[in-house]
């Protein structure tokens, strides 16, 4: 039996409620007041991230025109973010035999150091930088009810609320056998997060029309029965479900908000056929490997069956090297987009900036093409949402939070081998710059 849902309004009061908490989120409020400092390094010698790339202005601009037709643009624009860092003792950064605070689990260092998610503080800056790109939401990495990330949640939300920023949750793969948990998990984050707050920061998404749900995305839905290991063995896969245990969950969250709302699922997925098997509405792949280029064929078989498909923009993949003793079948996995050079010289962070700027521009303008796309389902039924992978993500490379300048760090760390950008802030700058003009329909 599903718990009681306290606290539940109906429909018009939810939309009521909801499409006013911005502004009033606005004035409340949530940290002490006093002067805000970002933190501050050397002055860097050339804070130019490079030439620009991809589409022109006017090809911006008839984007922007297209997405007009949203009235909130901003919280279409969703920055995947994870609260799972912690200090004293250090969680995440010691993994795979680091030693914080100098050696990280991070391909960077990042421009806070290895900070705790659950210092305001730090919440606060990010949120700063978050509106100052022009995203309006994050996407909490979530791991079951009473997690670690589950607890951050509230001072998160806090601190986002006074930013105009909403939160919506990224339910991730956090036990074997989540998938039966998938309709409680979802009721819980509604009640807990929305009715009992009075939906102050919970993100509904806008279609075009103006009818405003909650959104939800799962990671690592709809997998293979089995798995194959490098030595060709074969073993059952512990992450798998069957589809109609997808759709007798899914058909339980519709059932029990049917006389509020019909919130939005999607499922990390390529497989149209078994996602819909599952009751999801769509998919929204997070995997920087799987290329622009292939996005179009990718969303077609979506489209036909009516569902919605949203591609992330990302910067490529750079994880931090592993540390032996390694596995039978460990193999490390490649920068993406691939590099000629070797190493971290002037050569390889140049070639680096060009491949994961290309990608970022290249991802930005396919997401947009196909969403926007007339003869598909996205743009027919009023939905859009750009998912960014990610803001806060620096075990595999993603994070446009800033890093800190080559230049300025230390020979030690040098020493360890981090990839931090000449400019750390160029990622940042970039989609700043991008979203600034997608906001400006001419």
């Amino acid at each position: 039996m599903l718990p009681r849902r306290p606290f539940r309004i109906s429909r018009r009061r939810f939309m009521a409620a909801a499409l006013a908490a911005a502004p009033a989120a606005l004035s409340a409020g949530c940290l002490p007041s006093g002067k805000r400092e970002e933190p501050t390094q050397p002055p860097r010698p050339d804070p130019n991230p490079g030439p620009p790339t991809g589409p022109a202005p006017s090809e911006w601009a008839a984007f922007a025109a297209k997405l007009a037709v949203f009235r909130d643009l901003r919280r279409h624009f969703i920055f995947e973010y994870y609260p799972w860092y912690q200090a004293n003792p250090f969680q995440h950064w010691e993994e795979n035999r680091r030693n914080p605070p100098l050696d990280i689990a991070s391909f960077a260092v990042p421009l806070l150091g290895a900070y705790d998610s659950r210092d305001a503080k730090i919440i606060e800056q990010h949120a700063r930088w978050i509106a100052e790109i022009g995203a309006g939401a994050i996407n909490i990495s979530w791991w079951g009810q009473g997690s670690r990330e589950d607890r951050a949640v509230p001072l998160i939300m806090d601190v986002m609320r006074a930013h105009d920023i909403h939160v919506t949750f990224h339910i991730e793969p956090y036990a074997d056998d989540r998938a039966n948990r998938l309709a409680n998990d979802v009721l819980y984050l509604i009640r807990e997060y929305g009715e009992k707050r009075r939906w102050d920061a919970f993100l509904l998404m806008q279609d075009a029309d103006g009818t405003a749900r909650p959104m939800f995305k799962s990671f690592a839905t709809i997998l293979a029965r089995t798995v194959t290991d490098c030595r060709g063995r074969t073993f059952a896969n512990p992450l798998f479900a069957e589809d109609g245990l997808w759709r007798q969950q899914t058909d339980t969250v519709r059932n029990a908000l049917r006389s509020d709302f019909d919130p939005i699922m999607l499922a990390d997925t390529l497989d149209a056929n078994r996602t819909e098997a599952g009751g999801f509405d769509g998919m929204a792949m997070y995997d920087a490997y799987y290329r622009p280029s292939l996005w179009p064929g990718a969303a077609a078989p979506f489209s036909a069956r009516r569902l919605l498909f949203s591609f992330n923009t990302n910067p490529g993949f750079d994880k931090y090297p592993d540390r032996p003793p390694f596995g039978e079948c460990f193999s490390p996995l490649p920068f993406e987009p691939p590099i000629a050079a070797s190493g971290w010289g002037p050569d390889a962070r140049q070639q680096a900036l060009t491949a994961s700027r290309d990608r970022i521009l290249e991802a930005l303008r396919t997401t947009l093409s196909l969403q926007l796309d007339p003869a598909l389902t996205n743009r027919r039924r009023g939905f859009f949402a750009m998912y960014i992978n990610s803001f806060n993500e620096w075990h595999e490379g993603t994070a446009f939070e800033p890093a800190v300048d080559f230049a300025a760090l230390t020979p030690e760390q040098r020493a360890i081998g981090y990839h931090n950008p000449d400019n750390g802030r160029w990622r940042m700058q970039l989609l700043q710059d991008v979203l600034t003009q997608l906001a400006r329909p001419n």
